[in-house]
C-alpha cells in the first residue's frame, strides 16, 4: 500500500499541492485515509493540516456508496465484461462481512477502525451496502471507524515514521 500511495504522490505531485495529493489519496480504494495519513508524513504535509483533508477525502464517497452501488453493480452485470468482476467484490466483500453481520454498528466501526489489509471505510460501505443495513446507522459506524483509523494512523505515521526516518 505504502508504495502505490508514494507512487500516486509523486506522479500527482507534479500537478497539484501536497495538500491536495493527500486528499485525493484519502478518496481512493484500498489507499483511503491510511495512505493519506502515510503519504502526507513523507510529503511533509504538517499533521494538523493532513487530518482534515484525509477525514474528509475518505468520508466523501461513504454516502455515494451505501445508497448507490447496489444499483450500479446490478447495472453492471448486465455487461458480460463487467459481471465477472462485480460477482467476484460482492463474494470477496461478503466474506469478510460475518463480524458486521453479528455486530452491525460496533462491528462495521471495528472493520473501518482497525487498520488491516482489505479493511476500511470504501469496503464498509460496500458490506454495508450489501447486508441492506440502516443507512444512518452505517454512517454513524463508519464515520466512528474513520475517527479511530485517524488516531491509529496518525501514531504509526506521524510517530514511528518519524523514529525511523
Amino acid at each position: 500500500m505504502e508504495q502505490i500511495a508514494i507512487w500516486f504522490a509523486s506522479t500527482l505531485g507534479q500537478y497539484i499541492s501536497k495538500e491536495a495529493v493527500v486528499f485525493l489519496i484519502s478518496m481512493i480504494p484500498i489507499l483511503e485515509l491510511r495512505g493519506g495519513l502515510v503519504v502526507s508524513k513523507l510529503i511533509g504535509v504538517p499533521l494538523l493540516t493532513a487530518i482534515p483533508l484525509c477525514i474528509v477525502g475518505n468520508i466523501i464517497p461513504i454516502p455515494f456508496i451505501l445508497l448507490f452501488i447496489r444499483q450500479i453493480f446490478k447495472w453492471l452485470k448486465k455487461v458480460p465484461f463487467f459481471a465477472k468482476i462485480i460477482v467476484k467484490l460482492e463474494d470477496r466483500a461478503m466474506r469478510k462481512s460475518d463480524s458486521i453481520k453479528r455486530y452491525e454498528f460496533w462491528g462495521l466501526a471495528l472493520f473501518v477502525g482497525i487498520p488491516l489489509p482489505g479493511t476500511g471505510a470504501w469496503t464498509g460501505s460496500l458490506i454495508a451496502a450489501l447486508l441492506e443495513l440502516d443507512f444512518k446507522k452505517a454512517i454513524l459506524a463508519e464515520l466512528l471507524g474513520v475517527a479511530m483509523a485517524t488516531v491509529i494512523m496518525s501514531v504509526f505515521s506521524y510517530g514511528l515514521l518519524e523514529i525511523l526516518f
